[in-house]
């Protein structure tokens, strides 16, 4: 509405699967554990298994820094959206720690007094600076409609990951409600690929018009193709 863009067909379903996709994984989501203080979630961090996954996560990230960006950043895709994307999911998993730690300071249990609510907001400012200014790159070099697509799924996919290993979302859910909680997952893919991919079709087809007339007529008066004038073509069909 503010760009004054005009919705087509297509826009609309991909908004539609959007929609039908996000509420799918809402009514299905797992219930949130109950969470007495950031300490909670500072112990769900360090247990071995989300280490593990941290670990992994930063090697590949430095890995990608280091070795594939300045060989590969400008002409593989790639490069930039996984070190987005691998960061982000460590990203969204402090932002909810550090959520948690204002709701709960808000309600009258102060969580500022606690060295973990302080060491989770600078893990969020490292992981956000770094998010930014790899997406920006990303953004920069490769075409937006892209981008975005493969940027929204690698990050979206690891952020499910890094949840289903920290808080142990599953645990608490029976094989239907993950089953359709992934179908949901892949309905809101489905719609984001459809409105990219469809995204210019009505500024194409708006922009062909002129085209195809540019081609049969110059401003002079002249066929381009024939190199005569048109009044004389006129006049030779009329006689």
């Amino acid at each position: 509405i503010i760009l004054n863009e005009k919705l087509h067909i297509f826009g609309m379903l991909g908004c539609v699967l959007c929609v039908v996709g996000s509420t799918t994984i809402v009514l299905h989501a797992p219930p949130e554990c109950e969470i007495e203080s950031v300490t909670d979630v500072w112990n769900l961090a360090t247990e071995p298994g989300f280490l593990l996954y941290a670990a992994i996560i930063m090697t590949v990230v430095f890995v990608i820094i280091f070795h594939f960006i300045p060989e590969y950043g400008q002409t593989h895709i790639m490069a930039y959206i996984g070190v987005c994307s691998l960061v982000g999911s460590l990203s969204v998993m402090s932002v909810k720690a550090l959520g948690i730690a204002l709701k709960l300071t808000l309600s009258g249990m102060n969580q500022l007094v606690y060295p973990q609510t302080w060491a989770f907001a600078m893990i969020v400012a490292a992981c956000v600076v770094t998010q930014m200014n790899y997406l920006n790159k990303a953004l920069d070099t490769f075409n937006t409609a892209v981008v975005s697509p493969i940027y929204y799924v690698m990050f979206t996919s690891f952020t499910i990951l890094a949840s289903v290993i920290m808080f142990k979302d599953w645990d608490r859910q029976n094989p239907t409600q993950i089953v359709t909680e992934m179908c949901g997952f892949v309905t809101i893919l489905s719609g984001t690929f459809l409105l990219h991919k469809t995204k210019d079709l009505s500024d194409g087809l708006s922009s062909s018009l002129p085209v195809k007339l540019s081609k049969h007529g110059g401003e002079n008066g002249y066929n381009d193709s024939e190199g005569i004038p048109l009044r004389r073509q006129d006049a030779m069909r009329s006689s």
